[in-house]
């Protein structure tokens, strides 16, 4: 009998679409989260050690909330600084903080009140302003502003990927897609899954120290197939309008998505 493992062996080596950045390709969604994590923790660590403080930016969504769910039960991940952490929202459905489709409501309740992380430093997007955008700008760029020279970014920025492409909320077609000189925006029209939409636009986010995109299941693997392909503008996929200006990308994916994606 062969001692090789069938092709179609949960163990055999996973064939990752090849995308911009490093691709980080597990098993299965533990694996997976196992990997974030350890990269998550090392970029907190060095940043409050380095600078003194954390900021990190979360998506919402239901592949990221049983990650921030491990990051609080795993003792391996401990460590993080959550006391010197800022926590900032990549995007947020203009909604309530009591409705279910708020993302905050669920980052709060699962890693804000057992973090340890201090009130001050957590920054929900202030969905019931009239201009949220402007308010959200204004506090980034407050808290971003007491850093040194050439470090008044985003350490580490959590992004998804929706099945159109959409990343954050910079859905296909919309007028936010082109903002250049604003560091957070407004999402509305057609494309956007309702309700309009506030998001860090494709500067704040291509700024960052570090972007993380997880992307898992084999509903996902058609879409990463063709942005693999790069025939498509960014207009039309606005993944590819992420392309990080002196900072790190990579591409969390499980073996599902990596298959589907052949």
């Amino acid at each position: 009998m062969s001692d090789l493992l069938p092709l179609d062996s949960e163990f055999a080596p996973i064939e990752a679409p090849t995308l911009r950045g490093r691709v980080e390709a597990r098993h299965d969604a533990e694996e997976v989260f196992d990997a974030l994590a350890s990269d998550l923790m090392g970029q907190a660590l060095h940043c409050v050690g380095k600078y003194g403080e954390f900021h990190l930016a979360l998506s919402g969504g239901k592949t990221p909330f049983p990650f921030y769910e491990k990051l609080m039960i795993d003792p391996r991940f401990r460590a993080i600084p959550w006391a010197s952490t800022h926590l900032w929202m990549v995007d947020e459905r203009r909604i309530g903080f009591d409705n279910d489709l708020n993302n905050y409501k669920h980052i709060n309740e699962i890693l804000v009140e057992h973090s340890g992380i201090p009130a001050e430093n957590v920054h929900p997007m202030p969905v019931e302003d009239a201009t949220p955008d402007v308010t959200y700008e204004r506090a980034l760029r407050e808290a971003l502003g007491r850093r040194p020279q050439m470090q008044q970014r985003l350490d580490f920025v959590l992004l998804g990927m929706g099945d159109n492409g959409h990343t954050a909320s910079l859905f296909p077609h919309t007028q936010v897609l082109k903002v250049r000189d604003r560091m957070v925006g407004l999402c509305e029209g057609p494309t956007v899954t309702p309700p309009p939409r506030i998001t860090l636009t494709y500067p704040t986010l291509n700024a960052a120290r570090f972007i993380a995109v997880l992307v898992m299941g084999a509903a996902k693997g058609p879409m990463l197939k063709r942005v693999a392909s790069a025939k498509d503008t960014y207009e039309e996929l606005p993944i590819l309008g992420i392309e990080p200006i002196g900072g790190d990308m990579r591409w969390y994916l499980d073996r599902a998505a990596c298959d589907a994606a052949r």
